[in-house]
This record gives C-alpha cells, structure tokens and sequence, in this order.
C-alpha cells in the first residue's frame, strides 16, 4: 500500500484565540474607550504574548500609542488658544480606532502581524 503524504501529514495547529466568548470580545473592545486611549496598546500587547499576533504588532502599537500621547500634549491647548479641540479630536481618533482594531483581533480575513 502507498502512502499519500497529504493523508498522512498532521493538520497544521489552529492560531490560538483572543477571545474565547462574546463577553470577553465586549470586555476588551471597551478597554480603548473606558481608560480614554492610555490602554489602547494593551490588548495588542497581550494578544502578542497570547501568540494571536506578531509581537512587532504590539510594539507598532504602542509606539504608535506614544507618538500621539506626546503629540496630544505638545498640541494641548496654550492660555490664548483655549478653543482649540485638535487634542481632544486626536484623542478620539485613538480610541475609536484601537477600539476597531482590538475587535478585530480574533477576524479570520484580517492577515496583517498574525
């Protein structure tokens, strides 16, 4: 009897998961948005040590995270510019987006750092 490599070749391992339940995909959508932006690398972070994502992933992430901390705070409004909302438009923006993206960590179409 020949032996046919593809029948008897073991499956590749499943990528592990982020989220094992809705409740948890919820709970770490909201970590972005509850801290205001100052946790948003943190689920990149742990998806990295968990092994869902490349760890070169997190640390885009979190450079990215300081980048803007520190631009938000150069930006911040002076006494004269009281008005100005670009800091807080910035501040937003982050969280909008690392709440999406932190969503988006356990999609099996999305292929970027997995």
């Amino acid at each position: 009897m020949t032996t046919n490599p593809y029948l008897n070749t073991p499956f590749a391992p499943a990528r592990p998961r982020m989220f094992n339940t809705t409740v948890a995909t919820v709970i770490w959508t909201l970590v972005p948005l509850v801290t205001l932006g100052l946790a948003a690398a943190v689920p990149f972070v742990v998806a990295a040590v968990k092994g869902v994502v490349k760890p070169w992933l997190a640390i885009t992430y979190v450079a990215g995270e300081l980048v803007i901390f520190v631009g938000v705070f150069l930006v911040s409004p002076k006494e004269g510019d009281a008005n100005s909302p670009l800091a807080g438009l910035i501040l937003i923006l982050l969280m909008i987006t690392a709440a999406t993206h932190t969503a988006l960590l356990d999609n099996e179409k999305i292929t970027v750092g997995k």
